[in-house]
């Protein structure tokens, strides 16, 4: 009888340890949470304290004045008691938050079109300043100024900044010419 009694108490006792345990799991996962809601604020650049709009979905302003949005998935409510939420957005279809003002395809189009006007505008510009830069820079030895044939340093100077004239117009077309590819 005594061994049975010893076995029911162990039984009992393994059960307040479980849920001793889920409950302090709980509360670790509760301060990470918090934690994240937190850092979350922060990467969002907010200086005021977050507001939950729905569920997950929090509000702050950022120092310049602006709104800023982030996600936080969980059960709902403002507690922090909640994980990041791990979300795959498509480039097609971008979340709005409810409430937030929608624009006509006709509308959209012509700034689409618009867009790609600037950026082609711009693309042009870059390659007719790349050309220039490259006929200055004169595959890396252009001719030395007058002040430059006495003074090796001030010509060292000018063939780096002809380098780097010629290294960022390169870098601007790439990321014109990616800008451009990504367009609807």
């Amino acid at each position: 009888m005594i061994g049975r009694i010893e076995a029911v108490a162990g039984i009992s006792c393994c059960r307040a340890l479980a849920w001793c345990w889920a409950f302090a799991c709980a509360l670790v996962a509760c301060d990470g949470a918090a934690a994240t809601l937190a850092e979350k604020a922060r990467e969002s650049g907010c200086n005021s304290k977050p507001v939950a709009i729905s569920s997950g979905l929090y509000k702050c302003v950022t120092p310049s004045g602006s709104d800023a949005f982030f996600n936080l998935q969980g059960n709902g409510g403002g507690s922090g008691a909640s994980t990041p939420e791990r979300t795959v957005r498509r480039a097609d279809s971008p979340v709005s938050p409810p409430g937030f003002p929608r624009v006509d395809a006709e509308t959209q189009k012509g700034r689409d079109d618009l867009r790609r006007k600037v950026l082609s505008d711009e693309l042009s510009a870059e390659e007719k300043f790349l050309a220039d830069a490259r006929v200055a820079y004169g595959s890396g030895a252009p001719v030395p100024l007058p002040e430059e044939q006495t003074d090796a340093e001030k010509y060292r100077q000018r063939i780096s900044r002809l380098r780097q004239a010629v290294q960022l117009h390169e870098r601007n077309i790439e990321a014109l010419k990616k800008e451009l590819g990504n367009m609807r």
